[in-house]
């Protein structure tokens, strides 16, 4: 399953997606991973979840970026759950191209049974019509 975090820059997003990630480790059985654009938020996450920088993987494009996901899904058999912070950054697209991307964590997150969590800087209003049901909180 994939939940989105959404609402315009500065409105919390990134608290809330930290506290979720903290939440999500207290009660797993398996792994949790945290993908970020930097390692500021490193000592506000528990010690358990793994925090990757993106940037530290050379991923340069959307496609890539798919392939990163689908990389750590399958090298993790006991992974629950991925937190991505700065979705639009992370994964090179914007709003308008963010769609086939969504599309494809979905197909991977649905199928590999992983939950994820994203946060996005979109007002809930502009969300399309078929992530509305995705979002667990807007801001």
């Amino acid at each position: 399953m994939v939940h989105i975090i959404c609402g315009e820059k500065g409105k919390g997003k990134t608290k809330v997606i930290l506290e979720k990630a903290n939440e999500a480790i207290k009660t797993s059985g398996g792994n949790v991973v945290f993908l970020d654009k930097d390692l500021a938020h490193m000592y506000e996450l528990n010690n358990k979840i793994r925090l990757i920088n993106v940037k530290d993987f050379l991923v340069e494009n959307s496609g890539e970026f798919v392939g990163f996901i689908c990389g750590i899904i399958s090298q993790d058999h006991d992974l629950e759950a991925i937190f991505l912070d700065s979705f639009l950054k992370i994964s090179f697209t914007d709003k308008e191209n963010m769609k086939p991307v969504l599309d494809k964590i979905i197909q991977v997150a649905d199928k590999y049974s992983v939950d994820v969590t994203l946060s996005l800087s979109v007002k809930s209003e502009d969300m399309p019509e078929e992530y509305r049901h995705n979002v667990l909180v807007s801001l």
